[in-house]
């Protein structure tokens, strides 16, 4: 019996993996130096209901109106630069990557409100908002946590809405990133992380992203007396270390991050469930043989 203590502990892991969704490990950040230089990109231009507060390049490429009435508190302004043409480009390599990703942690309801998520790649469903309270992305003790939300269609945040991110201890690797196949509606006070809008992306006004970007490849971005920063330093309602996720996932990392057991929602993709299946099959056989 002394020699099964190794392949049992194998079958825990991989049994584990199901269950509580390993981060996955990419070999290269997800968002290239030039576009992890801003907090604000758009492809038809910026406008602006002064004053909003940057931490970082806000720029527009092709068209290069940015609107005014900014204070920076990094960065500046890129109006079709060399630096914005580029980030544009890397902003369509990310979003493909991005879409290619395998599905680790399954798909989730429309309404992402009241859920505690841990690490992984997600589907979320169409549906009339997609946040309308508080989220929770628990990291379970990861500094390289990562989580990935893709939506085929809109992204609609309500107000009274807020992501909180726990459990990631300095957040030096930490990864959150919103796919959006068309526009991005952020109406809530507070959000978290990167992002990737086909279309426009706007707030109602009033809208803090203390750790994160606002990204359009295709259309503007509309601000109105909000607060954009990829700075990701100590933060109240965040609570990450300097590094944070702005520079999109470290080469090497991903780690394994596992939520407390209260994810909703999720439906398991077939190569979980056929993960599973063979973790079962493996424990019978190593009982039997025992």
């Amino acid at each position: 019996m002394k020699n099964m203590s190794k392949p049992l502990s194998i079958l825990a892991l991989a049994v584990g993996g199901v269950f509580f969704g390993a981060t996955p490990a990419w070999s290269a950040p997800v968002l290239k130096s030039d576009l992890a230089s801003f907090a604000v990109l758009g492809a038809s231009g910026v406008t602006n209901v002064p004053t909003s507060t940057i931490g970082g390049n806000l720029g527009s490429s092709a068209n290069p109106s940015v609107g005014g009435g900014y204070i920076f508190t990094a960065g500046s302004l890129q109006q079709n630069t060399a630096t914005a043409q580029q980030a544009q480009l890397d902003l369509e390599t990310a979003i493909l990557d991005i879409n290619g990703m395998a599905i680790t942690g399954g798909t989730l309801n429309a309404d992402l409100a009241g859920l505690t998520i841990a690490p992984g790649v997600y589907e979320v469903l169409a549906g009339t908002t997609n946040l309308s309270g508080l989220l929770k992305l628990d990291g379970a003790g990861s500094n390289t946590a990562v989580w990935v939300f893709r939506f085929a269609s809109t992204l609609i945040a309500d107000e009274g809405s807020n992501v909180n991110v726990i459990n990631v201890g300095n957040g030096s690797g930490v990864g959150i990133y919103w796919s959006v196949g068309t526009a991005a509606t952020l109406n809530g006070s507070t959000f978290a992380g990167n992002v990737l809008a086909r279309s426009l992306v706007s707030s109602n006004g009033g809208l803090t992203v203390g750790c994160g970007r606002l990204l359009s490849a295709d259309k503007q971005v509309t601000l109105i007396k909000d607060n954009i920063s990829i700075g990701c330093g100590v933060s109240t309602d965040i609570g990450f270390g300097s590094g944070g996720f702005d520079q999109g996932v470290a080469i090497g990392s991903g780690g394994t991050g596992g939520s407390d057991g209260q994810i909703v929602n999720g439906v398991p993709e077939p190569g979980s469930l056929a993960l599973l299946g063979l973790g079962l099959g493996a424990l019978g056989f190593i009982r039997r043989r025992s």
